[in-house]
């Protein structure tokens, strides 16, 4: 006869959530299991519920830990509780989806012992799924540069955002990276906010040309950070802050102020420093909810290089519909080769 998988029942507010498998190993390298990953998110479902709040959150999940193949729950998965609820979403295709949207701790634990182990909310909130109310810059390392690259480039962006109004909130990615975010009025659509990521991360690149890029092919990227502009687009997210992340050490994606980002180490915040590190020093986002801004200057800047520059619209990511104004989806060595034949 078969013996039964473990279940342990876990208190997190009124709720009672199932905890299976607890003693199954998820980080082989440092011996974490999935009790450790289930347990640190209902120590940081606090400040990781105002991230996500009625946000529709992608999950990210690992079912046999770091070392399986992950995939993404972009719908409600089979057997949700019945406390867990939706928002529903558009994607770039005009297909719609009812999207996970969190809006109490147990959802978190649940989603947790489902696997998930990075949640990815997109930018809007459930009364207004076309209007996002965050905007998001994600900084890329490239090849030969590295996290210190990318928080001297972040330090340039902190300048240009205070220029442009906004208030900047850095974060560890959790890898080599840095994500920046903004929180807006939700008074702009995808597109209009995608347009003005990228007038602020063309005065990045205009002040730091040899350390930072908005070039989409990796080709003509160089050893410098991208800017990744289509984060911002429709049905493109990040990992939030709190996030842990599928890389070999269980690292999280921490949030922190501006003074912080030029030392920190980020292999320091994983699923067992993190806990202490909120209980001793806070949340470093806890104030971004009063910080709401508007990109009125920075779609001001994309209107000037549009006009003046001759800087417009530039590529969407390659399963996008054909977007207005687009430039042609060619890599620019193709185009040459291609020009080059009679």
């Amino acid at each position: 006869m078969a013996s039964k998988t473990p279940v342990e029942l876990l208190t997190v507010g009124d709720r009672e959530v199932r905890l299976t498998s607890p003693d199954k190993v998820w980080f082989p390298e440092p011996g974490i299991t999935k009790r450790e990953v289930v347990e640190y998110y209902r120590a940081v479902s606090g400040p990781l519920l105002g991230v996500l709040f009625e946000r529709p959150t992608n999950l990210k999940r690992f079912p046999d830990g770091v070392q399986g193949e992950p995939f993404y729950s972009k719908r409600l998965p089979k057997g949700a509780p019945e406390y867990a609820q939706t928002a529903r979403v558009t994607f770039p295709s005009g297909r719609t989806a009812d999207s996970l949207c969190p809006t109490e701790a147990a959802v978190l634990v649940w989603a947790a012992n489902m696997g998930t182990f990075d949640f990815h909310p997109w930018p809007v909130r459930r009364a207004d799924t076309d209007r996002p109310d965050e905007l998001r810059i994600d900084l890329d390392p490239q090849p030969g540069t590295d996290f210190a690259d990318a928080a001297a480039v972040a330090a340039v962006l902190h300048e240009v955002l205070d220029e442009a109004g906004l208030v900047g909130w850095p974060k560890t990615s959790g890898g080599r990276g840095v994500h920046v975010f903004a929180r807006i009025r939700p008074e702009w659509d995808f597109i209009e906010v995608r347009h003005a990521v990228i007038a602020l991360a063309r005065r990045v690149v205009d002040r730091v040309p040899e350390h930072a890029t908005v070039a989409w092919w990796k080709e003509e990227r160089g050893e410098r950070v991208f800017l990744d502009f289509n984060q911002a687009a429709r049905d493109r997210t990040v990992a939030s802050a709190w996030s842990v992340r599928g890389r070999p050490r269980a690292t999280v994606s921490m949030p922190l102020v501006w003074d912080d980002l030029p030392d920190v180490v980020p292999e320091d915040f994983d699923v067992r420093t993190v806990p202490d590190l909120l209980a001793r020093r806070g949340d470093a986002h806890a104030g971004m909810d009063a910080a709401v801004g508007s990109i009125e200057t920075a779609l001001e800047w994309y209107a000037v290089d549009e006009r003046d520059r001759g800087l417009g619209e530039l590529p969407y990511p390659p399963e996008y519909p054909k977007m207005a104004g687009e430039p042609m989806r060619v890599q620019p060595s193709r185009a040459r080769a291609a020009g080059d034949q009679p």
